[in-house]
């Protein structure tokens, strides 16, 4: 297990755990980035990175995909 920020581009990883207060992981749920999902680092630019969840692109930036905990495929 691991934060999403050590992912690089185009490694895909599940998500175990998402961190931070209520109103943090409520947004990232409705994004799609909700425990047992797979994501995908397409690109890692400056401090934000694209990733692609539940066939959607959403760019995040690094502290908040920091929160997110994944195991890498």
């Amino acid at each position: 297990m691991a934060p999403l920020t050590v992912a690089a581009s185009g490694e895909t990883g599940t998500i175990v755990r998402i961190s931070g207060k209520d109103q943090v992981r409520r947004h990232l749920a409705e994004m799609g980035f909700v425990v047992g999902a797979d994501v995908t680092v397409l690109n890692t630019m400056g401090g934000s990175m694209i990733l692609s969840v539940r066939d959607s692109r959403v760019a995040l930036d690094r502290s908040m995909a920091g929160r997110i905990s994944v195991e890498l495929h």
